[in-house]
């Protein structure tokens, strides 16, 4: 009964703060023309006695006198003979305030709200916080309060932390989960990545000590890998990351969704990325084995220009031959790598008006072009 007597009594106080403006118009401005009114007379007043001390002679009196008068008179006649009625649009806007809005604010509540359920204090919600991230973060950081030592209640409030942009709380909270639980590959990761979340993106000598100390507990660990191999590329040794990358692309699957940004970095670096060359001996486009061997002896801007040439070599063999399945899905993959998106996207055109959508290869096409960002729209046009 009490909640229903404050809506009432909000209700009631924001209908009159909206009223108020539209109630007050006309009588502002008749103060207004009142006030005028009454400066003037004390000005008469005010010239009679300066013209008694002799403060000025009768002709200014005169001229101000007939100038004050002639500034009342306009003034009296504005004023109104009787009181305006309100106006009517006024009045519909009254009307509105006052019942319209109320009526519809409750019907909406009745539609959309529930005020069937009892109020639920934090402790209730603290007790059944289903899906609200902030009251699970409250109900683990009162656990936590309480109990310091607990590293499974760091353990899983650490990544809330970071997926909620709260790098700092999540570092503190994977360095209390790794003193009390010990390292492992998935702490220590989460760790490094605070660690270059605050850095803006840097691998900082400490993450890298961090993540080394992780591929020491899992050596075959892509992400921990990744990282140092961006390491080397931001340190300035693309020769180094590029070897890096390109054993981390071997190792991976074929499907790894991490493999397409690691292509991309062994191109950046000056490398063949993986997928880029193609794997049939009589495909279009393929390297040849002395194309290899110098390709080893090449420095990284003259090894990046060779693999261009390939893939316009490879472009062009597929405008005469379109029929080449292969050659389109390598080709597409390629300019993808080579971060050529408007070059893909023309690639995967060209490709689906010779293997259409409908057929397997097509839908492969479409496929490859969402697992690598590439627009689609208009494609099949």
């Amino acid at each position: 009964m009490l909640f229903w007597i404050l809506v009432a009594a909000l209700t009631a106080a924001l209908a009159v703060i909206l009223l108020y403006p539209l109630l007050r118009g006309a009588k502002a401005a008749d103060n207004i023309r009142a006030g005028e009114a009454a400066v003037y007379r004390d000005q008469l007043r005010e010239l009679d006695r300066d013209l008694d001390g002799g403060l000025i002679t009768p002709e200014e009196a005169d001229y101000a006198r007939a100038e004050i008068g002639r500034r009342l008179i306009a003034v009296s006649a504005e004023e109104p003979a009787e009181t305006p009625k309100p106006a009517r649009h006024h009045r519909f806007t009254e009307a509105f305030v006052l019942l319209v809005l109320p009526v519809l604010g409750l019907c909406l509540y009745l539609t959309t709200g529930r005020p069937d359920l009892p109020s639920q204090p934090l402790e209730a919600r603290l007790e059944n916080p289903g899906n609200d991230v902030a009251v699970l973060i409250t109900k683990a950081e009162r656990h936590l309060a309480e109990k310091p030592d607990d590293g499974k209640g760091w353990d899983v409030l650490a990544p809330i932390y970071f997926r909620t942009m709260r790098v700092n709380d999540a570092q503190v909270a994977y360095r209390n989960a790794i003193r009390l639980l010990g390292p492992s590959p998935v702490r220590l990761d989460g760790l490094a990545e605070t660690l270059m979340a605050v850095s803006d993106g840097v691998v900082t000598e400490e993450a890298r000590q961090v993540l080394e100390q992780s591929l020491t507990l899992q050596p075959d660990n892509p992400r921990a890998r990744f990282y140092i191999a961006l390491s080397m590329e931001q340190a300035g040794r693309p020769d180094e990351a590029r070897q890096a990358f390109e054993a981390l692309a071997k190792q991976s699957p074929s499907d790894a969704p991490w493999l397409p940004l690691v292509n991309q970095h062994i191109a950046m670096n000056g490398g063949a990325p993986a997928g880029a060359n193609p794997v049939a001996p009589g495909a279009p486009g393929n390297p040849t084995q002395e194309d290899v061997a110098a390709a080893e002896n090449m420095s990284a801007g003259d090894r990046q220009q060779m693999i261009r040439g390939m893939v316009e070599s490879l472009d062009a063999k597929l405008s005469e031959d379109p029929n080449n399945f292969e050659g389109w899905v390598r080709l597409v993959r390629s300019y993808a790598v080579l971060n050529d998106k408007d070059r893909a996207a023309g690639a995967l055109k060209r490709g689906l008006a010779a293997f259409p959508p409908p057929g397997e290869e097509g839908r492969q096409l479409l496929a490859l072009a969402r697992e690598l960002g590439i627009a689609t729209e208009g494609a099949t046009q």
